[in-house]
């Protein structure tokens, strides 16, 4: 997994007055959940830009004044017209404590159904997985090659590794879509068009050979 380091500083007050003068000077407060205490920080907003402006996942290495935390985000709070970064909450790692994460999904692969006139389509760009912090994969890889118009890859087919899948195994990952001329067709005429069409691309081919 991806690790990003951010370096913050405690804060002596928690007032509204003082996190609006640390936003004031570029920076984010924040607090650290899920040790033996919260701990109250403050970072200079433009080091969570690997972290937040990004699809990938990441774990944060939080430096406070020299003591250094493993974490992952859990809320954020964005300003509603200018949106920036108002406040982070992060939640703090250990090694034998299992967390939950959203996953970003990558398809890899050049579809057949796609060759054939489909749109592929990523109806779920991330999915809910829970592991252990060396488990945690940064990213979902789904090889949708034999995918044909009309079908689709559902969470409970796709394969895990000392990990599990929070979403449910019914939802839809990815899928492609039937082109306008082929919609209405039953099952057996796509597949009938999808064939024709690659016995037309196999035809030119061996032409152009």
């Amino acid at each position: 997994m991806r690790e990003v380091e951010v370096i913050g500083f405690k804060r002596a007050n928690l007032g509204k007055s003082e996190s609006n003068k640390l936003r004031a000077e570029g920076n984010v407060p924040g607090v650290l959940y899920g040790g033996d205490e919260q701990v109250h920080f403050y970072a200079p907003a433009i080091q969570f830009r690997p972290v937040l402006y990004t699809p990938e996942a990441c774990f944060i290495k939080l430096n406070i004044e020299g003591t250094e935390y493993r974490a992952i985000v859990q809320e954020t709070q964005w300003h509603p017209v200018s949106e920036a970064l108002l406040h982070v909450d992060l939640l703090q790692l250990f090694t034998g404590k299992p967390i939950k994460m959203n996953i970003p999904v990558k398809a890899t692969g050049n579809a057949i159904g796609v060759k054939n006139g489909g749109t592929l389509i990523v109806k779920n760009p991330r999915l809910a997985v829970k592991a252990l912090p060396k488990d945690m994969p940064e990213v979902i890889e789904i090889d949708v090659t034999n995918l044909r118009i009309g079908k689709a890859i559902k969470v409970g087919e796709l394969p895990t590794e000392n990990f599990e899948f929070l979403t449910s195994p019914i939802v839809t990952v990815v899928n492609v879509a039937i082109p306008r001329a082929l919609r209405g067709k039953t099952a057996e005429e796509l597949e009938a068009a999808e064939a024709e069409a690659e016995g037309e691309e196999g035809g030119e081919e061996a032409a152009a050979e």
